[in-house]
């Protein structure tokens, strides 16, 4: 099986304390490791604003990861995410080669444009 790059962003329930939300992260990262993908990046966003309601709730943990793994895996990893009653909502797309060059821009930073002057 082909190995590609895709990124997985979750949002877990509000309601948990930093480090039931820290265990929860590490959880789906051994679900990642178990099924022999590696984990390229990660990024913890922290408790954010929804944009819509969900289970009468407005804010959520935000998690990122981008990983390399066969398309089985992702399969796995989300049904732990369906499993899981603190994940309210996730989310899991493949790279194509634009989304892999805007993902290395994101994870360098963005250059300045410089100021022209008259």
């Amino acid at each position: 099986m082909e190995l590609r790059t895709y990124e997985t962003v979750f949002i877990l329930t509000p309601v948990l304390s930093d480090q039931q939300m820290k265990d929860a992260v590490e959880k789906f990262k051994d679900v990642l490791k178990k099924n022999n993908a590696e984990i390229l990046h990660e990024e913890i966003w922290g408790l954010r604003k929804l944009a819509y309601t969900i289970d009468h709730k407005t804010t959520g943990f935000y998690t990122l990861l981008e990983f390399k793994a066969t398309s089985n895996v992702v399969a796995a990893l989300e049904t732990e995410y369906k499993r899981d009653e603190k994940v309210m909502r996730f989310m899991t797309i493949v790279f194509d080669k634009n989304t892999l060059a805007y993902s290395e821009k994101r994870k360098r930073g963005f250059p300045k444009k410089e100021l022209k002057t008259a």
